[in-house]
């Protein structure tokens, strides 16, 4: 794992649980399940635990690992969804965010997208000239700055993957909220460059492309960070 921690055998020990718990249950909850693999494995010492982004590179290492040609294939054909749904809500200057991008999602965890409106009701509107049902939730997300910002987010299912979009204010392109892994601005990655990550890859373009309005809102995620 990377990191100025490395080479602490309780870390790496901790670290790897608590991905495990992640992969297991799903989500992005990492203080919860760095708070439950100490507890499995008895490391009380605050010292001896990972952070989120010794966590998210153990995630990754066992994607790798267990996982392999169908982790790739996966992750290429979320990719590819995603740079889809962008073409669609291209007006609201998407931004690609998330396991996705970061390479540790599968296809129950879905497609997070952020989008920028004044407002919510910019994206509704266009979400019923798409003809896609759709479920509302809300986001808490945090800024650098202390801020908090309650921001609404809307889940559909395209074809079996979940997409979660979250609407910010405009000035949030200029001052992304924090990435919970990271704790650093999260400003994502465009409709361009996603396109160029996905020429990278050597694998051809997946047929399965279901259209954005096939699904009932039934499956639904709302996002939980």
């Amino acid at each position: 794992m990377s990191g100025h921690h490395r080479g602490s055998p309780q870390r790496d020990r901790l670290a790897y649980e608590a991905a495990r718990i992640l992969a297991e249950h799903g989500g992005q909850a990492f203080d919860r399940a760095r708070r439950k693999a100490a507890e499995r494995l008895g490391i009380v010492n605050r010292r001896d635990w990972p952070t989120n982004e010794e966590i998210h590179q153990a995630l990754l290492e066992q994607r790798c690992l267990f996982q392999g040609e169908r982790c790739a294939a996966d992750l290429r054909r979320l990719r590819e969804q995603a740079a889809r749904a962008m073409g669609v809500f291209a007006r609201f200057r998407p931004r690609l965010v998330g396991p996705v991008l970061a390479g540790t999602a599968d296809v129950g965890a879905g497609v997070r997208l952020h989008l920028f409106a004044d407002s919510p009701e910019e994206l509704v509107f266009a979400l019923v000239d798409q003809g896609i049902p759709w479920q509302e939730g809300e986001e808490v997300l945090r800024y650098g700055d202390g801020r908090r910002l309650a921001c609404p987010s809307f889940g559909f299912v395209a074809g079996e993957i979940p997409f979660t979009l979250v609407v910010l204010p405009p000035q949030s392109l200029r001052s992304p909220p924090l990435n919970p892994v990271t704790e650093r601005p999260e400003r994502g990655v465009g409709l361009g460059a996603l396109r160029r990550l996905l020429e990278l890859d050597s694998e051809p373009p997946t047929e399965d492309t279901a259209p954005l309005s096939a699904s009932s809102p039934s499956r639904a995620r709302l996002g939980g960070r």
